[in-house]
This record gives structure tokens, sequence and C-alpha cells, in this order.
């Protein structure tokens, strides 16, 4: 952690990146960390670089900015696991690379690494980073980093919630945000969602051994009237019925190739999204899917991972 504040410390140009299709922890790690540097070095120039997802400008907003010619810049980039996900590809620019994670480093990419799976968030991290090199914290990051862990734990429900995530939650509610308006927006969603959510239930395939998989094609999403990145607030809610204990959410890409969301309670499934074009943790993670016949094979995989830990 000191490494990277030495080197925060050598550039007046400093990129923080996330992950492409943000979630609160993306945007909190990322925000957050810009809140806590501007506030500590109120002298450089320090932005939030990516697209801006409509869903969640209530936490906060993107810098739109343009690059001087020559000048060389440090690139910090947040909760993404491997290259591809990069949001703003100037970071291939950066003198210097920083990556901030809490997935596996299957893609140890960056000069420079803080990379600690077993964390329940990047958010966590960056609020670990900035009390243990001393640097102040203020309302704005604190907000932006209770989001992220919040929104990443589950409202601390999933597994690696550990008693440092509460401690660190604990110290950012010391600042002065409304935490239960924050809580209210989180776990807001529009009536179209609410329908998405009955469609979800009613359309559920469910196999014996507690698999499940629902798709969403082009037609449903334009059904609804809803984006990809509005069918993430349903990814859970398969987990909510007892005797489900790992399931997949199939959604249609513009490209006719799917992007499949995986969640599970207690069995690993990781393995199954990097032989599909993906990864992530153990218990969530995601996959690329580029046929009807790989899908099918995909879920083949989640009941038969099922059924093999089962037996164990």
């Amino acid at each position: 952690m000191n490494e990277i504040l030495e080197k925060i410390k050598e550039y007046e140009l400093i990129l923080i990146h996330r992950h492409k299709n943000p979630d609160p922890d993306a945007l909190g790690s990322q925000a957050g960390l810009r809140a806590i540097l501007r506030e500590n070095f109120p002298d450089k120039r320090i932005y939030a670089v990516g697209y801006d997802e409509p869903t969640l400008t209530y936490l906060t907003q993107m810098d739109q900015v343009e690059l001087p010619g020559q000048e060389k810049f440090l690139s910090i980039i947040c909760d993404t696991a491997n290259q591809p996900r990069i949001d703003d590809e100037r970071y291939q620019a950066a003198d210097f690379v920083i990556k901030i994670d809490h997935h596996p480093n299957d893609d140890a990419y960056g000069d420079l690494q803080l990379v600690e799976p077993e964390r329940s968030s990047a958010s966590e991290i960056v609020a670990d980073f900035a009390l243990a090199t001393n640097l102040r914290l203020n309302a704005q990051a604190a907000r932006l980093l209770y989001a992220g862990i919040i929104g990443d734990t589950g409202r601390f429900l999933y597994p690696a919630t550990s008693p440092n995530t509460f401690k660190i939650a604990s110290i950012l509610a010391e600042y002065d945000f409304d935490r239960s308006a924050l809580g209210r927006e989180m776990a807001s969603f529009d009536m179209k969602v609410a329908r998405l959510q009955g469609f979800v239930y009613e359309n559920m395939q469910v196999s014996e051994n507690g698999a499940a998989r629902v798709i969403l094609t082009q037609d449903i999403l334009k059904q609804f009237d809803l984006r990809d990145a509005e069918t993430s607030s349903i990814v859970g809610v398969p987990g909510n019925i007892r005797g489900i204990n790992s399931w997949a959410i199939f959604v249609e890409q513009a490209d006719g190739h799917f992007r499949v969301r995986m969640r599970s309670k207690i069995v690993p499934i990781n393995e199954i999204a990097k032989r599909h074009d993906g990864g992530g943790h153990a218990l969530a993670s995601g996959a690329n899917s580029y046929s009807i016949e790989e899908n099918e094979q995909i879920w083949r995989e989640l009941q038969a991972n099922l059924a093999q830990n089962s037996a164990l």
C-alpha cells in the first residue's frame, strides 16, 4: 500500500478506471478513490473515466476529460479482473498502471498490484488503503465506499463478508452522509424491473438437484423495455427460493451472443465460467455464450457441478 501511495505522489495527472457495465462496487471504489485523492492532493488532476451507467448516476458521474499530448500519467484500475473488461482504453498509454482488485488474479496485469481475493469488495480494499496510509477520508468518499461494500456483500449476506468488512463499514458510517437514503435508493427499482422479476419466477427452469436458469432474449428485453444493465438487479432472484443452489441468467446481447451471470450458494462455479470466456469469484461469476448450443452446455455443466459436489 505504501508503494501505491508513493506512485500516486509521483504523478500530477491520474486516471482512475473500473470495469465495463459497472456495479456499485466498481463505481464506489473508483469514485471513492477519486474523492480520497482529491481530498489529499488538491493540486493534482485526478479523473474517474468511463461511461455513465444511467441506473447508477445517483452514486456518481464520470469525468469527461481530454488528455494533453505527451504528458505522462498514472492509471489506477479498480475492481477489474482482466484487461478486456477495463472501461476506457487510455490506460494502455499510461506511464504506470496500478491494479486494485478483489477477484482472483488470473490476469496479473499492471506494474503494481493490490489484489486480495478474500476481500468482500474493491471498496473495502480502497478504504483500507486510505486508513493504512493515513490519507484523509471525507463524507463523499465514505458514502461511495460504503455503497460499494453494501452492493458487493448483498448487505453483508455473502460469505466474503468478514469482521474487517464490518469494521470498515463502521468507520465509513461515522461520516456525514444519509445511509438510510442511500440504502433505499440501492434497494429500489422501476416497475418494469419488478415485472421482470415476476417473469423470472414464472419462467425459471429448475433441475432436480437445485440448479436453475432463466433465458432473457432480446425480444423479452424489448417486451419489458429493459437494457442489459437493468437486468443485473434480478440476478439474485433465483437464490431467494429454498432448494435452488446454483443458477445462471442468460441475457442475449445486441450482437446475438449471451452474457451469462452465474451465482451459487455453496458450490463454486467460477471454473465453469472460465471455460466459457469468463471468470470471477467462486460463488459469483460471469461468462459468455456464443450459441444456443453453448447455452445448453453451460446448463449441463451447472447441473453436473452440483451433482458431483453433492456426492462428496
